[in-house]
């Protein structure tokens, strides 16, 4: 049974930083590329960083220099650290991760979500 469990969600003020860990089970996890979603109210889920399975990272335009994903294998989670935070970024955070196989088929599997409100 894979599970994704993300943690670190919470309130925080304008500016201000958090860290967002996600803990993987029931996968090879080194061979999956990870990636953190966002989904605001009224707004489509987009993609806010992604680490390949080989170390390569890319970023929303948005969040870029602002917010670094970075993987552990040994302890099969990846993590996103959030800083100089904007109320725009207040959304439910998930951690997906996926891989295609040689032979075609995907594999796409995605955390219950933590939520992140930026507010005075």
């Amino acid at each position: 049974q894979v599970q994704l469990v993300e943690s670190g969600g919470g309130l925080v003020q304008p500016g201000g930083s958090l860290r967002l860990s996600c803990a993987a089970s029931g996968i090879t996890f080194s061979i999956y590329d990870m990636g953190w979603y966002r989904q605001a109210p009224g707004k489509q889920r987009e993609l806010v960083a992604a680490i390949s399975s080989g170390g390569r990272t890319n970023y929303l335009d948005s969040v870029k220099d602002r917010f670094t994903i970075s993987r552990d294998n040994a302890k099969n989670s990846v993590y996103l650290q959030m800083n100089s935070l904007k109320p725009e970024d207040t959304a439910v955070y998930y951690c997906n991760a996926h891989r295609t196989a040689r032979w075609g088929k995907e594999y796409d599997y995605w955390g219950q979500g933590t939520q992140v409100t930026v507010s005075s």
